[in-house]
């Protein structure tokens, strides 16, 4: 069995076809997903999804796109919301410095937030990570000194210096379509280094579609692409990279309940 440890199923792509999505994903041997949280304001929506479906799962968090507009977000609104048992994990939250589309104080302000929201709850937090390598590791290591806290450096494309922190402070590492991508051999050759323990896979659906689907609408059932490639990366069967992954993240996500309990 493999995970979509990352999606986005309330996203409009997926409005009109969601029950054939979540169904193609299963028929790929994809036996569990994700839907992450972009909006606290719009967790409802997120949180319904999940719970139409036995095998989604979701977060509650505030994506660094938004965290403008939801800078008045505690830390003990997320730890209350988290309470629901649909939810599994905080955020996405972090820095995102390509696009800067909230002030970077206010995204490290709520990526803050949500550590300390995960440190409570003992739930992962997803963090998001682009263009911002120092000034996540930074805040991670100042973090972690505070008291530690699960999380989940996902979609990877950075560096190897914050793959290092993420891994040195606990935390996982988890790899999209962009890992298929012709032009990601420095990408690769990060996955490698990276101990087999701490390694997901994910699709960031509707986002970032593997080879050979580049450039069209992703979806969960394709993860499996990304993992036969991880696989060939580091030299394992797709067999035992998607027992690998799959039991990382029953690992780091405590809350979700294995298929075999579910059904018993």
């Amino acid at each position: 069995m493999l995970v979509d440890s990352h999606c986005h199923l309330d996203f409009p792509d997926f409005e009109n076809e969601r029950d054939e999505v979540v169904a193609r994903a299963g028929e790929a041997g994809v036996g569990l997903l994700v839907t992450i949280s972009t909006r606290v304001r719009k967790f409802p929506v997120v949180c319904a999804i999940a719970e139409r479906y036995d095998n989604v799962w979701c977060t509650v968090g505030t994506h660094p796109h938004n965290a403008a507009e939801e800078s008045d977000v505690t830390a003990e609104e997320l730890v209350n919301l988290s309470e629901h048992p649909k939810v599994v994990g905080i955020g996405e939250a972090g820095l995102d410095y390509f696009y800067d589309r909230a002030p970077r104080d206010l995204q490290a302000k709520s990526f803050r937030t949500h550590i300390e929201a995960a440190r409570r709850t003992g739930l992962p937090l997803v963090i998001h990570a682009r263009d911002a390598d120092d000034d996540v590791a930074a805040i991670l290591r100042e973090e972690a000194g505070r008291g530690a806290f699960p999380f989940i450096l996902h979609c990877f494309s950075s560096g190897p210096a914050l793959a290092r922190t993420g891994v040195e402070l606990g935390g996982y590492i988890s790899f999209s379509g962009i890992l298929t991508f012709k032009k990601s051999d420095a990408l690769r050759e990060i996955a490698k280094g990276i101990p087999h323990d701490r390694l997901l896979v994910e699709t960031d659906a509707p986002y970032l579609a593997p080879v050979p689907f580049r450039g069209k609408r992703n979806e969960p059932a394709y993860v499996a692409h990304t993992a036969a490639v991880l696989a060939e990366t580091i030299g394992l069967s797709p067999e035992e990279t998607a027992a690998i992954t799959s039991e990382n993240f029953f690992r780091l996500f405590k809350k979700v309940q294995r298929p075999s309990m579910r059904s018993a």
